[in-house]
């Protein structure tokens, strides 16, 4: 709920864009290669974000601070300074009348277009809303913490376009709001001819700097177009690994794995040398506000074009494994990885983290629907390589040491990674849902319970001495209570505080 919908209002909560029927939403990066008033024009916006963040941040947290302040000071409740809604139309109406009057805003923001400062306003009202979520259990993943202002250095150059001039102007060429004609460092001919066609419209760009250089990201409603698999009817189990990072096993028992190329250890050495020349030059301070050294940033950016590389390289090794997977076969079976617990062991954290099996995962579940298939996501703790894939016996201990996997009742010897990924292979079929590839209907996401009974070993918490039975700190759990309306502003705000 927005920090400016009253309870009981009736007002339904606000969807995103929904694609029109027989269309889906569609993103394109294009690098760009924009001239020197190009570079100024883009910081600048992107500057103006920010700016725009820190102010709407400032702006609420100043409501609750005071708050927090006049209650210490034994100030009645109705009394209280008023809570500030974090809304989007209330942060653009706070923003609009604060240009005017702020001296720092009143001599520069006219500079820029109102889309830098409504990206800023946007991802302010999106960050405090997940902080609100977060607080009330409605937001999965790591609870989140107070909205922090965007430092300068660290912050992530970016700006959102929706509105005003935006088109591919040629081949090579693009038109941005306030921005102009910006040149393109490829040729997007296709997506122009899409375009002029009109199976293909610009919904919104954004513009950020990432890997050393300046990206315009599309983001396109198109015509929903399936090319059909080649092997509709067969399913391939994908068994992802450090040493070769996909063992595919198909239900017509053919094995092919891919390699991986291991690109972060391969700069190793290069990165150890770039890191110790900067360490030997006079960095950023920013206790003592001691500024870098000229030699500092040289040597800075030799370092980072290596981590560029290392991450362009990768990139670019998984789209092209991930590419023909789905143009194959009709159904596809991962494995649901635990990869944030795996990278905890710090024997194998850094070749988990270059294989970016999360980023194959995600590749291979949009690319599969591209293809009208359908991906099956097998049970976390499913013994897959445990299994026997001849005779379904599990082994009680495989340790990840032994790469080869004997069955002590059928005499099977197989590779491990195989008899994963035959295993499943199985799991599709024991399902009977494979994808056809013909309806033009993307198969859903499936995640299919683990097989046997698998056990699931989970690390007990210990206790403290008076807690009971339970582990220290742990309070007991509660239900929820279903409620016809929401919280409103003031209530919602109080209990984040």
């Amino acid at each position: 709920m927005s920090g400016a919908e009253p309870a009981g209002s009736g007002k339904k909560k606000r969807r995103g864009f929904e694609a029109r029927p027989g269309f889906h939403v569609v993103g394109h990066r294009l690098a760009l290669d924009p001239n020197a008033s190009a570079l100024q024009a883009l910081a600048s916006h992107c500057g103006a974000a920010r700016v725009a963040y820190n102010w709407a941040v400032r702006h609420v947290l100043a409501s609750w601070s005071q708050r927090a302040a006049e209650e210490t000071y034994g100030v009645p409740e109705a009394e209280r300074v008023a809570w500030r809604s974090w809304s989007l139309p209330s942060l653009r109406k706070a923003f609009n009348e604060a240009k005017q009057n702020d001296p720092f805003l009143r001599e520069w923001w006219a500079q820029n277009s109102k889309e830098a400062y409504n990206t800023g306003l946007a991802n302010a009202a999106a960050a405090f809303d997940n902080y609100a979520k977060s607080r009330r259990g409605e937001r999965k993943g790591v609870r989140m913490g107070r909205p922090r202002f965007k430092s300068k250095r660290k912050a992530r150059p970016a700006c959102k376009f929706i509105t005003g001039t935006i088109r591919l102007d040629d081949r090579r060429h693009i038109v941005l709001p306030r921005l102009g004609r910006i040149r393109l460092h490829e040729d997007v001919q296709p997506l122009v001819d899409a375009i002029a066609e009109g199976g293909t419209r610009i919904l919104s760009v954004t513009v950020r700097f990432e890997r050393g250089r300046w990206f315009a990201v599309l983001q396109t409603e198109e015509r929903h177009t399936i090319a059909p698999a080649g092997r509709p009817g067969t399913a391939v189990g994908i068994d992802l690994g450090v040493k070769t990072l996909l063992v595919m096993a198909d239900s017509a028992g053919e094995v092919r794995e891919v390699a991986n190329p291991k690109h972060y250890d391969q700069a190793l050495t290069q990165l150890r040398k770039a890191s110790r020349t900067v360490s030997r030059r006079r960095g950023p301070n920013r206790r003592t506000g001691q500024a870098p050294s000229r030699r500092w940033e040289k040597a800075n950016a030799v370092r980072n074009r290596v981590h560029h590389r290392v991450a362009n390289l990768r990139e670019n090794h998984l789209h092209q494994a991930t590419a023909r997977i789905p143009a194959e076969y009709g159904t596809v079976v991962v494995e649901d990885l635990n990869v944030k617990g795996m990278v905890r062991n710090r024997r194998l954290s850094r070749r988990i983290s270059d294989a970016a099996f999360g980023e194959l995962r995600r590749q291979l579940t949009y690319k599969t629907q591209r293809h009208g298939g359908r991906l099956i996501v097998a049970d976390r703790w499913m013994p897959s390589s445990k299994t026997c894939s001849r005779c379904g016996v599990v082994k009680a201990k495989l340790p990840l040491g032994v790469r080869v996997f004997e069955c002590d009742v059928c005499g099977l010897v197989l590779d491990r990674d195989a008899n994963a990924g035959h295993n499943l292979a199985a799991l599709a079929a024991a399902n009977g849902k494979t994808g056809t590839g013909v309806t033009g209907d993307p198969g859903p996401l499936m995640v299919v319970p683990k097989p046997r009974g698998a056990k699931q070993k989970t690390r007990t918490a210990r206790t403290r001495k008076g807690t009971g039975t339970r582990a220290a700190g742990a309070t007991p759990r509660q239900g929820t209570e279903t409620r016809d309306r929401r919280q409103d502003t003031r209530r919602e705000q109080l209990a984040l505080w």
